[in-house]
């Protein structure tokens, strides 16, 4: 592996593991109030559009990166919609 993906990779775990306290919270708190939705659409349109880059730039970290925060963050969207 080369040192570049190492980097990426590392700077992917940090950014994703980031949303796990707020995934964490919003589960067992079943309150998403202080959440604003038009944030949270607005990023998980821009994780998807990193992904989709991933995708065409073939870039391992870039797409698991994103497909991970994707998945963290469209679980958020469930719990908002579900607790609004």
């Amino acid at each position: 592996m080369a040192a570049i993906d190492l980097v990426g990779y590392l700077a992917a775990t940090l950014t994703t593991a980031a949303f796990l306290p707020q995934v964490f919270q919003v589960w067992q708190s079943k309150s998403t109030k202080d959440l604003s939705l038009p944030t949270l659409l607005s990023f998980i349109a821009g994780i998807s559009i990193w992904l989709i880059y991933g995708l065409l730039v073939q870039s391992a970290p870039i797409i698991v990166a994103n497909a991970v925060t994707l998945v963290l963050n469209l679980v958020i969207l469930r719990f908002k919609l579900k607790y609004g």
